[in-house]
């Protein structure tokens, strides 16, 4: 019965250590992929946010109309554009856009019945505030058509900094780029910071110590008293 109950307990460690061994190694995965995520997300999604929400545009859609499109090819014809397929690379085809833009909401653009004085004249327009995107989201030839070639001069919403008034957007979500930006920044590193630390309170046993040691550095309160008392 001894050699039975002894097997069992030698069975349950193994079974806990394997458990241990194979929770660590997950852990210590999350965390190394924590940072390079966070590292992706830098370049791509926080700093784009923090550029945005520092630009300050308006969140109220004001009325453009695109002045002037020109498709261009070559990096030297290339230097800017509106819409680019990729942030990482140099645009070798590219739609440059002009617009004016009136600061008269555009929900109230069908109700105006005066002639309209802009309050920007032929300003750069960009598909969001970095100009950039990855399909399927930023398709610059479907951006194009709807607001380029044949229907140029048709009024549509867009965005304007306050910060930079001649910076003209036409995606913006004030609420998308604050959600963006903090999760992009909570969840990398609330995951490595939860697999750091399970893994230094097992594999740390100087962790625990020292932190029992802090503990008991200071006295307690009835202690404390009775030393008062004392002298």
């Amino acid at each position: 019965m001894a050699d039975t109950s002894k097997k069992k307990d030698l069975s349950l460690i193994s079974v806990a250590e394997s458990a241990k061994f194979y929770t660590s190694l997950c852990l210590g995965t999350t965390a190394i992929l924590s940072v390079f995520a966070f590292l992706f997300l830098i370049p791509f999604v926080v700093d784009p946010s923090i550029s945005s929400l520092m630009a300050d545009f308006d969140p109220e859609p004001v009325t453009c109309v695109v002045t002037q499109h020109v498709y261009a090819e070559g990096l030297r014809n290339c230097s800017w554009a509106s819409c680019r397929e990729g942030c990482t690379k140099e645009a070798t085809r590219c739609h440059q856009m002009h617009v004016n833009y009136s600061k008269i909401p555009f929900r109230e653009w069908s109700y105006t019945n005066r002639s309209v004085e802009w309050d920007i004249v032929n300003t750069k327009i960009f598909i969001n505030a970095e100009g950039c995107g990855y399909p399927p989201s930023v398709n610059c030839t479907e951006f194009a058509k709807q607001y380029g070639y044949h229907t140029r001069g048709t009024p549509f919403p867009c965005y304007y900094s306050k910060v930079y008034p001649e910076m003209v957007i036409v995606r913006y979500s004030w609420d998308d780029t604050l959600r963006q930006l903090i999760l992009s920044l909570a969840i990398p590193n609330l995951l490595f910071a939860a697999s750091i630390g399970v893994l230094s309170y097992w594999y740390c046993p100087g962790c625990g110590r020292s932190c029992h040691k802090y503990m008991h550095r200071f006295p307690a309160e009835d202690e404390e008293h009775f030393n008062d008392t004392t002298y």
